[in-house]
């Protein structure tokens, strides 16, 4: 009876201690992110350019609507060449404000890759030597429900080859 007790107790401690080698931590990346300065200073580029981008639009489709109203207003009087010319004019600026817009939306995008990289890369670094300095297993993103950061060691992909013949 008293080999079984402690056997019972050698191997609940056992379980304890391979239970206790693995560290989980959590942080929300959103939030991170907002409270590093560098994200201010980001966001307010991003918009600035945007806003440029906007304003250019804006101005087009301004000269689209004169050029527009123009030919409805004089369609009555113009010879058939110039009808044409003036209709082709108008094509060509919608055409032009379409190719814009996704031009501008594609640079908006590229902006903001550039701009977030950085910041991204740095957020990463630390998380990750705070996983190592703090010996965590795993660290997980509360906001996307992500693993942020896993130990090498807990990687089973080579026992999964072997298992397979790879």
């Amino acid at each position: 009876m008293m080999k079984k007790i402690i056997f019972l107790t050698l191997i609940t401690l056992l379980s304890l201690s391979m239970y206790g080698q693995n560290k989980f931590g959590y942080i929300d990346s959103q939030e991170l992110l907002l409270m590093m300065p560098e994200s201010k200073a980001a966001t307010e580029e991003l918009e600035s350019f945007g806003k440029s981008l906007e304003t250019q639009l804006s101005a087009m489709s301004a000269e689209y609507q004169q050029g527009l109203q123009e030919y409805e207003q004089n369609q009555a009087t113009y010879t058939d060449l110039v009808r044409q010319d003036k209709e082709a004019e108008i094509i060509s600026l919608q055409q032009r404000i379409q190719a814009f817009q996704q031009s501008a939306q594609q640079s908006l995008q590229a902006k903001e890759q550039e701009l977030l990289e950085p910041i991204l890369s740095k957020a990463r670094k630390a998380i990750e030597d705070v996983a190592k300095e703090g010996n965590f297993t795993y660290i997980f993103d509360r906001s996307l429900g992500t693993i942020l950061y896993a130990k090498e060691s807990e990687n089973v992909l080579p026992l999964v080859k072997k298992k397979l013949n790879l």
